[in-house]
């Protein structure tokens, strides 16, 4: 069942009208017309079925029949905080990180970033950006959308690293020498926490460019509170450590099952 995010404005108690893109998407791409069902998120309280009492171009109108839990997001708040990768790939890993279960993205400049960051593109970039999470965030039946914050520097990354609960610093270097894994950083923290802190517990995901990091932005990043750790003995591209962390992540919160 195809599942569309609306604004709250865009809901009554018995009705939602959608239009734009998401109109032309059930119209025109799907083709469908009244009596067919969908699913429709104001992305914070409401998850219902609505069945489709009008088509028209540019505006679909539906009815409310059942109102459903908001039961498809994460225990754990996770925040990737990607470094700009060349190209296409923050759009991959926005992509798949919204599949995984990622709250919100914070792309962020480093040392040895390869792109040459455009703040003139900033807006268009970030509209991508929300709507290929949208899009994601619907296809894997999310009930919110992930937000995305603007590009910052690195500065300013190291500055909001106290606002998280866990801050979990990328770092191949320490994969490579057997240091701490991701694994042994969250387990270490839930031995010394109690249930109640780890429920609903906000995890800063820190992941370099294609160059990595630095060891002085290693050793700024750990005296900001980061807990420096490796993904596994193997070097990994850029966008596939944003999805292994992410995913080991949701591994130890419980989403596959166990506690």
């Amino acid at each position: 069942m195809q599942r569309y995010f609306v604004t709250p404005e865009q809901l009554s108690a018995n009705q939602v009208v959608l239009t734009g893109d998401d109109a032309h998407h059930i119209g025109r791409v799907m083709r469908m017309e009244a009596g067919d069902t969908i699913i429709v998120s104001d992305g914070r309280e409401v998850v219902a079925e609505a069945v489709i009492s009008s088509v028209s171009t540019g505006r679909v109108e539906a009815e409310i029949s059942v109102l459903l839990s908001m039961d498809s997001e994460p225990l754990w708040l996770v925040t990737v905080a990607q470094s700009l990768p060349k190209g296409d790939k923050m759009e991959l890993v926005i992509q798949k990180g919204t599949e995984i279960g990622a709250a919100s993205f914070l792309p962020f400049q480093s040392e040895r970033m390869i792109v040459q960051y455009d703040d003139k593109k900033e807006a268009k970039r970030l509209d991508r950006w929300g709507k290929i999470a949208k899009e994601a965030a619907e296809q894997a039946h999310r009930s919110r959308i992930p937000s995305i914050e603007p590009v910052m520097s690195w500065r300013k990354l190291i500055d909001v690293i106290a606002e998280y609960d866990l801050a979990l610093f990328c770092y191949e270097k320490e994969g490579g020498s057997g240091g701490a894994g991701l694994r042994d950083a969250v387990r270490q923290y839930r031995e010394v926490k109690d249930k109640s802190e780890i429920e609903r517990m906000r995890i800063l995901l820190i992941v370099g460019p294609e160059g990595g990091f630095t060891e002085r932005e290693a050793s700024e990043a750990e005296a900001a509170g980061a807990v420096i750790v490796g993904l596994g003995k193997r070097i990994l591209r850029t966008e596939t450590a944003a999805m292994v962390g992410l995913a080991c992540l949701m591994y130890e919160s419980g989403e596959m099952g166990g506690v």
